[in-house]
């Protein structure tokens, strides 16, 4: 039977405290999963939706009431979906002797900490991006760009995204309010003959050359309220082999959508939410927790949180490939 000390665990707040610092630097990495897929809180690991389709919340109806007469009645149906939780976690040993060996270098706890909360969360984004960032998902909202956005001369990626809200609007009646771009692609899109005349000529700012420009004026030209740009990535590389850097969200997509702007209320029209289980212990950045483990005669730092990433109204988005050249 393991002892008492392997199976207690401590939570951890001074550590989740400590970790501010790191969750600014996440913040500039660019992980942006919880902000296109806002959180909703939910009490139950997996449950049923109802999810009213969005022609029907559009429909006309006929409100003349003559006297002595009852009002306009509606019904509406709507479809069934559903959600399940999953418990994702990971643990660092910090070595007792190794610990003590390497104390005048770094803090151990701090940099396990660190390397468990970073596994977390960029597996959450790695989520988020393959859910978003699907081809396959979007076969029926998805736009081939004719001139790629690294195209400087030729590009028009303010027709591009117009012609993508447009498509929403004629779906669902509701106007995208957010671009989903990689730091690349935004890049990109600062060298843009077409982005740098209208924002030197439109009035959206005073910029002369490409750096100059930012996000807060490409929301100005493209009449969008949030332009989220994902800086994380990922090696593909197995241990021992030549490190392979890539983009967690592809260099050879781009989405224009409608995100959820009120936390409180999973029944408003939306392009996905990140649905979390709290009744466990769960904190949506990952919960912290400390326990002791005498067989390998060190501290284990664990880090886990309860979610799904959900995906509820595809027709509130339009997905836009042939983003980048390859």
């Amino acid at each position: 039977m393991p002892s008492p000390d392997t199976l207690l665990s401590t939570l951890r707040p001074d550590l989740a405290g400590s970790m501010m610092e790191f969750d600014l630097a996440a913040d500039r990495l660019g992980f942006i999963s919880h902000r296109v897929l806002p959180v909703f809180d939910t009490a139950l690991q997996a449950s049923t939706l109802g999810v009213i389709p969005i022609e029907q919340l559009l429909q006309y109806r006929d409100t003349t009431r003559a006297p002595g007469s009852g009002y306009a009645r509606g019904q509406f149906t709507f479809t069934q979906d559903s959600y399940a939780c999953f418990e994702h976690g990971a643990e660092e040993v910090i070595d007792d002797r190794q610990a003590k060996m390497y104390a005048h270098y770094f803090d151990a706890e701090q940099v396990a900490t660190q390397r468990a909360t970073d596994a977390v969360m960029r597996n959450a984004e790695a989520r988020a991006a393959a859910l978003l960032f699907n081809a396959t998902t979007f076969s029926a909202q998805k736009t081939t760009i004719t001139h790629e956005w690294d195209d400087k001369t030729n590009a028009v990626p303010i027709d591009d995204i117009e012609t993508a809200s447009r498509a929403i609007w004629a779906r669902t009646g509701l106007w995208p309010n957010a671009l989903i771009i990689n730091r690349t692609v935004f890049r990109n899109l600062r060298q843009c003959a077409q982005i740098i005349d209208a924002i030197q000529s439109g009035g959206a700012g005073s910029a002369t050359k490409a750096t100059d420009i930012t996000a807060s004026m490409l929301k100005e030209v493209f009449d969008i309220d949030h332009i989220f740009v994902a800086g994380s990535a990922y090696s593909s590389a197995k241990e021992g082999q030549s490190t392979s850097i890539a983009p967690q969200w592809a260099d050879e997509y781009a989405m224009v959508c409608r995100i959820a702007t009120n936390a409180n209320d999973p029944n408003e029209p939306c392009i996905g939410r990140t649905f979390h289980w709290t009744e466990d212990g769960s904190s949506v950045g990952g919960t912290i927790e400390t326990y002791r483990d005498e067989k390998v005669r060190g501290n284990v730092v664990r880090v886990r949180h309860d979610v799904d990433e959900k995906l509820i109204h595809a027709e509130a988005a339009q997905l836009l490939d042939n983003i980048t050249t390859t």
